[in-house]
């Protein structure tokens, strides 16, 4: 290992029996973490080459369990999201394929620090469980078309031991250790059709669109290499996706969206995604064609119903979709006004300071297992480029105490910035990369 280390500080590249190696020695604790802490520093320093990265995936992959989806069909769908305020993507992204004939096997995480995870959000509906075992979940995709459920320890072990030591040794970022990362737990969840949202901005992990594009391209390439078809969009983080930030919020607006209605800008990722994965698919020869068939499976109240399924399916109560008073419920509603003035718009919205509002109240985790409260959140009335007045409320504070809703207060003063003149408003879609051929299906 120290020759290794020695080597990639100095630059050289590994061959990919000695990153089976590395990844070996991490699995049966031959390598101190002293030692791997300094190897991951040499790459963060060094990079790796595309090569190196390819085989680091696919080792990390293969380092514990790899599930084999065959049998439930010639395609199976997955969609990742690099992580982002108010991102509720998957909650319609997934109902939204099933209905259009694509199996979606989703396997999500929680949250921690400014951003929610999806098996949060899914926990405020009453009895929904997320711990189904794998069995359980490749029986219900090939029965319903849709689950969505934790992630598991037996998938791609080895990045959890290497993502705990890059956690606290400074070296989480770092490109090529980021897309191993990501497209390992994809290649050992199973899929063959992979979607992945890269988010850039304040509220995103990558803050740059250069830095988020490189990533997307990366992960494209690796997929290709691996044989595992990966379409990428990088897209704004800069403000909350959708105009909720919570737990139960979010579900409402994702449920709406499925209804038909919601943000605007949700819907069209949604879309946007969607069409992607049909193509790659091969379900569709364009991408016109993929989205008015996604915009009918809204429209006719299919994606909703298939979300219902999904619920049922896990145990959940369906009769949410109708009556959201089953979630969880904050004590307390609070407006946030507009500063006195006259005529103004939005010039910027600060994600990750609309999270911190949410986190205040105790939405967000410092710490794994840390508890979360499903109930509060905040809800947008005013984004970028929209025009507001000095009376104007821009968003509703959900707390559970005047002294919650006072702290968010403190956070989302700090989140806007006004323009006395008019703003446009920005495209949610910011950049493509690798979109796959519709061949898939074979």
């Amino acid at each position: 290992m120290v020759d290794l280390i020695i080597a990639k500080r100095n630059g050289k590249e590994h061959s990919r029996e000695e990153i089976k190696f590395i990844i070996n020695s991490v699995m049966d604790g031959s390598t101190p973490d002293y030692q791997l802490a300094a190897w991951l520093m040499a790459v963060c320093w060094r990079g790796m080459t595309m090569d190196e990265v390819a085989w680091l995936t696919d080792a990390m992959a293969h380092s514990g369990q790899v599930l084999d989806l065959s049998s439930i069909g010639k395609v199976v769908g997955d969609k990742h999201s690099t992580g982002g305020v108010g991102d509720k993507t998957t909650l319609v992204f997934v109902p939204m394929l099933a209905a259009v004939g694509i199996p979606m096997a989703k396997l999500s995480g929680r949250g921690l620090g400014h951003t929610g995870g999806t098996i949060d959000k899914l926990e405020a509906i009453p009895g929904f469980n997320t711990g189904i075992s794998i069995d359980s979940f490749i029986a219900q995709v090939k029965r319903i078309g849709a689950a969505i459920a934790g992630q598991t320890q037996e998938l791609a072990p080895a990045d959890g031991k290497m993502y705990a030591l890059r956690d606290v040794t400074g070296t989480v970022e770092s490109l090529p250790l980021i897309a191993a990362s990501v497209v390992s737990k994809k290649v050992a969840a199973g899929s063959n059709l992979i979607i992945l949202d890269v988010k850039c901005g304040a509220g995103a992990f990558m803050a740059t669109q250069a830095d988020a594009e490189a990533l997307a391209k990366t992960m494209v390439e690796i997929g290709k290499r691996l044989g595992r078809p990966v379409s990428a969009v990088v897209t704004d983080m800069e403000q909350p996706l959708g105009f909720a930030v919570g737990h139960t919020i979010e579900v409402i607006e994702a449920i709406e969206t499925l209804r038909g209605a919601g943000p605007e800008d949700l819907r069209e990722l949604c879309l946007s995604l969607g069409s992607l994965a049909m193509v790659a698919a091969g379900k569709c020869k364009s991408e016109s064609q993929a989205r008015e068939q996604l915009v009918a499976a809204l429209s006719n109240g299919q994606a909703l119903k298939k979300f219902a399924q999904l619920i049922e399916a896990q145990g959940g109560n369906p009769a949410v979709i109708e009556d959201y008073s089953l979630m969880p419920q904050s004590k307390l509603l609070v407006d946030f006004m507009a500063p006195a003035g006259g005529t103004r718009w939005v010039k910027r919205l600060d994600g990750r300071k609309v999270a911190e509002a949410c986190k205040l109240m105790g939405a967000g985790r410092a710490k794994k297992g840390d508890p979360i409260n499903l109930a509060v959140g905040v809800v947008l009335k005013a984004k970028v480029g929209s025009k507001v007045e000095g009376d104007q409320s821009l968003a509703t504070i959900y707390a559970d105490s005047e002294e919650q809703a006072a702290l968010a207060e403190t956070a989302l003063m700090q989140a806007f910035e006004f323009s006395d003149t008019e703003v446009a408003v920005p495209p949610v879609i910011r950049a493509r990369a690798g979109v796959a051929p519709a061949a898939v299906v074979g």
